[in-house]
This record gives C-alpha cells, structure tokens and sequence, in this order.
C-alpha cells in the first residue's frame, strides 16, 4: 500500500516537473497561430496560419536561417576533427601532463559563455581580426568540441586496445585499422557528438553576440524581433522551427549513444 503510495507520488512529481519544463515551450507553439499581433493575451482571441505565409516571405529570416546553419555545419565539422584526435591522443597514450590536457580541452564548456565571448573578442581585437562568419565559426567550435571530444574519448576508453594490435599483428597498416576497427566502433559516439554538436551551435547565443560582428544568426535575429511590437507571431514561428532543428539532432543522438555499454572487444 505505501508502495503504491509512493509510486503515485513519484509519478505525480515527474509529470509536474516535465511541465515546468516544457509548458513554455508549448506555449511558444500557441502563440505562433494567434490572430493577435503585438502582444501576447491569453487565451488567445483567434488562430490563424498566415503568420507561416508572413514568414516564409520575409529575407531577413531566411538569411539569418542559412547564416546559423552554415555556422553550425562547419564548426561541427571543425569539432569533430580536433575532437576526435584530442580524445585519441588522451585516451591511447600516457605522457605528463595528460590530465591537465583533458581539462583544458573541456574548460571552454563549463565557463560562462560571456566569459567565452569577452576573451574572444578581446583575442580578435589584439590580432586586429575582422568580425565575419569565421569568427562566429571559430567561437562556436571552442565548445563544440567539447561535445565530440567527451563522446569520442568515452567510447574510446570503452573499447578495447587488443583489437587494434590484432589488427597490425594480421598486416594492417594505421589507416586500414582505423578504417575497418576503430571507426566501425566510435562511429555512433562521434555521429551523437556532432548531432549535440550542431544543436549547440544553432542556438548559440552569448558567444555569438561577441564575436558576430554586424551579422544575425537565428537565435539573434529573435532576440531583436522579440523587443519590436510588430508581427511578433513571426517571431513565435522561428522558435518553432528553432525546437524542431534542435530537438531533432538531440533526439538523435539520444537513440544512437543508447545500449551502447557494450563495445567490441571490451573487457578482453
């Protein structure tokens, strides 16, 4: 009886806490088929799908879109490099300073990103570096690679060494073993890495507000929007399309990194 009790209670407490968490979020979605629009009145006086029309006509969305996706490929792209070769060199070999090395590489995530930003800016002002798209890129990828870094050298330590000495003890040479031994067994790890690593970086908001310049990314662009009382619904749309391009990936990634506990060759 008391176990039911406290399973109910539990139970009670998850959905209240999945609320809180998420009640805002659909409230976005509401919001972007109200009638009304320069404030926000609850229960809205109408629904309306125009704003979906509104938006999809209007350029400075669809710069600021392609702006953030292109920002986010190519830091993921840059993340997953470093961060893979980062967490081999940490998690395959021994030399001083090792620990200090892993530290260093997942700092930049754990500071506040206005720290982050302010140091940039500051870095990009002393070696006299226009703001562009690839100081947006560099400051996106100082915590994307965080993200590839602590999948890749999880599942690096999770996988076996004996099979890489198997393999050059059969006649591999380096790249085939990486190709045919090591690959097949991070290549979820690094694809849920970069999946966490995209969504980071689409919307990115502290870091990009200091090394940007005169350029809107998404998350930006909303901000400004939101502060302006006309059309704000069209700002509601973005969110929406902001949750699925980030929920997407993460979801993703969730669904590749599960059940992998077991890798080949572990244990042996």
């Amino acid at each position: 009886m008391h176990s039911d009790r406290a399973s109910l209670g539990l139970k009670i407490a998850a959905a209240a806490g999945l609320l809180f968490m998420h009640l805002p979020i659909l409230l976005i979605f509401v919001y972007a088929f109200t009638t009304e629009d320069k404030s926000y009145q609850w229960p809205p006086p109408g629904y309306t799908l125009k704003w979906f029309s509104v938006t999809w006509e209007r350029p400075d969305v669809w710069e600021a879109l392609s702006l953030s996706l292109r920002v986010a490929a190519i830091s993921t792209v840059v993340a997953l490099v470093l961060g893979t070769l980062c967490a081999a060199a940490v998690s395959r070999t021994r030399f001083f300073g090792r620990e200090a090395i892993s530290l260093l590489v997942i700092l930049p995530i754990a500071l506040p990103g206005i720290i982050t930003g302010i140091s940039l800016r500051s870095a990009f002002n002393l070696a006299d570096i226009p703001f562009s798209f690839w100081t947006i890129v560099l400051g996106h990828a100082t915590f994307c690679v965080v993200v590839v870094y602590n999948n890749a050298v999880a599942r690096f330590r999770r996988t076996s060494g004996s099979l890489v000495e198997a393999s050059m003890d059969l006649g591999a040479n380096m790249f085939q073993t990486f190709r045919h031994v090591i690959l097949p067994n991070i290549a979820t790890a690094l694809l849920a890495g970069g999946m966490l690593a995209f969504a980071l970086s689409f919307d990115e908001v502290i870091v990009t507000t200091f090394t940007a310049g005169q350029q809107q990314t998404l998350p930006i662009w909303m901000l400004e929007e939101l502060v302006r009382p006309r059309q704000r619904p069209v700002t509601n749309v973005v969110a929406m399309v902001v949750v699925l391009v980030t929920f997407l990936p993460i979801l993703g990634a969730y669904y590749l990194t599960r059940g992998t506990e077991m890798v080949a060759g572990q244990g042996k």
